[in-house]
């Protein structure tokens, strides 16, 4: 189906892929489909690039090298794309996740060495890219009012969960750990926390998917100055009773009568508990947008089809590339 549509895009861009190959010089001269296959208009793309070609010559060295290595290093048989050609091929990946098959066809390269080339450069992406954990060091780091408030506009974050569908598992233990009631399938759960402009400051590593969105907040939750208030939704209610440490505000919550009390129906919020219920709703939004705008790379929507000790890599680099477009720089 993928293919299918795909094949679309090099019509409207009049682009033959049985006759022509896919690569960035031909693929900037259109820059609707290039933003549609990668995600970054050419400018984001050439500013990425731009560090990473910076970054290459000391990042290849330390992968090669070995105490005993017999041959000098840049001996072998050379790549056969350009480093720009092999960043949009990853992103083309990230950006769509097709398979590896197509991607092989698109590019003229090996299928075989489509992950190669992919795996080799993830490191070297997460690098220069503005990844959570990189800012959750630094949010660890604020000292003063002005920092902080540098960081967390209004003094204000958001911290909400997403879930990603994931194959069936083999085992008969991890298919009851995966399954998530919620979805009614087998799943990954990742928490993330943003800033009231969306930029995600702190982000867990995969969970699993039957576990509750507030037993992951005990496990795995940021560490932030004490002027920060934290939204969170009705998932995590109690987290004020158990972490009085933290400045929170939860939705108020129609208290049930209890057991033995059928028909009768709990009591009504208040309009004073409805008014701070929408209003922190409508603050809380950000992080929706967030995970929408995460949503966007296929990797983190379709089933995850690689295998999972991959997935906190992969989903750093699209939270990396995320905090990129919503900040338009690289500095951290």
């Amino acid at each position: 189906m993928r293919e299918c549509w795909l094949g679309l895009f090099f019509v409207q861009a009049g682009l033959s892929p049985g006759v022509f190959l896919l690569n960035y010089k031909r693929l900037a001269g259109k820059p609707l489909i290039f933003k549609s296959f990668s995600s970054l208009k050419v400018h984001e793309f050439d500013a990425l690039y731009a560090k990473i070609e910076e970054a290459y010559p000391a990042f290849m060295q330390k992968r090669l090298y070995r105490e005993d290595r017999k041959r000098r290093m840049g001996a072998g048989h050379p790549f056969k794309h350009r480093l720009n050609d092999r960043l949009l091929m990853l992103l083309m990946y990230y950006r769509l996740y097709v398979t590896s098959t197509l991607l092989s066809f698109l590019f003229d390269l090996g299928q075989t060495n489509v992950l190669k080339n992919i795996r080799m450069l993830e490191p070297l992406v997460s690098e220069v890219l503005p990844l959570p954990k990189k800012l959750h060091r630094k949010v660890r780091r604020l000292r003063t009012i002005d920092e902080v408030e540098a960081v967390f506009p209004g003094f204000k974050a958001f911290l909400d969960a997403t879930e990603q569908e994931i194959p069936r598992p083999k085992s008969k233990r991890k298919r009851k750990t995966h399954y998530s009631g919620k979805k009614k399938r087998h799943t990954v759960k990742t928490q993330i926390t943003v800033n009231e402009n969306g930029l995600i400051v702190h982000k867990t590593k995969h969970a699993r998917g039957s576990k509750h969105d507030y037993a992951v907040f005990k496990w795995c939750h940021p560490s932030l100055p004490d002027d920060v208030r934290v939204g969170f939704d009705r998932g995590y209610v109690g987290v004020q009773k158990d972490y009085p440490e933290i400045s929170s505000e939860v939705p108020f919550k129609r208290q049930s009568p209890g057991r033995g009390k059928r028909g009768v129906k709990a009591k009504e919020l208040t309009s004073e508990q409805k008014t701070f219920n929408q209003k922190l709703s409508k603050e809380r939004i950000v992080v929706e947008h967030t995970i929408s705008r995460l949503k966007k790379f296929r990797v983190m929507t379709h089933t995850f089809r690689n295998r999972l000790k991959h997935y906190d890599t992969m989903t750093n680099i699209v939270c990396g590339l995320t905090n990129f477009r919503i900040t338009g720089t690289m500095a951290i």
